[in-house]
């Protein structure tokens, strides 16, 4: 596997690995509206603009981008797995290198969890130290802010 920093022309290729992701599992645990909201806050655009800022990362396994993972100072934001690569430890992989350059400059990561994604997050030491809500037209987006001593 190689974790590297992604560069603007993976940009559509991670949104599609972000927008798969998000179609096919949040629907599972989130109503549509909730789901949209998660495709526009993960735009190609936030994205290619992250990229310009040296915050995302891509995972290939050999030839193959299967997960993309993103930091702002000790904040892990938009790690995805394409589903048909799920549980196989990509997600864990992926966190372990984030929290390895989080480790660098901070004593704790934090994140923002997801429902699909909690169960991983705690299985890797994350602990829910506030729950938020986000109140949209006619749902609210309820998620975990979690945290990490490293």
């Amino acid at each position: 596997m190689q974790y590297i920093k992604a560069d603007i022309h993976l940009a559509k290729e991670i949104h599609r690995i972000v927008s798969e992701t998000i179609q096919t599992v949040y629907p599972n645990y989130y109503p549509s509206e909730v789901v949209d909201f998660f495709r526009s806050l993960h735009s190609e655009e936030h994205i290619k603009q992250d990229i310009a800022d040296g915050r995302v990362y891509a995972l290939f396994d050999k030839d193959i981008l299967v997960g993309t993972g993103s930091l702002n100072e000790n904040h892990i934001t938009r790690v995805y797995v394409l589903p048909k690569y799920q549980g196989r430890g990509y997600g864990t992989y992926m966190i372990n290198h984030l929290e390895n350059k989080v480790k660098r400059n901070y004593d704790s990561a934090v994140l923002d969890a997801s429902l699909p994604a909690v169960m991983l997050y705690e299985k890797l030491g994350y602990k829910t130290v506030n729950h938020q809500r986000y109140e949209l037209k006619d749902a609210v987006l309820v998620y975990e802010i979690m945290k990490k001593q490293l």
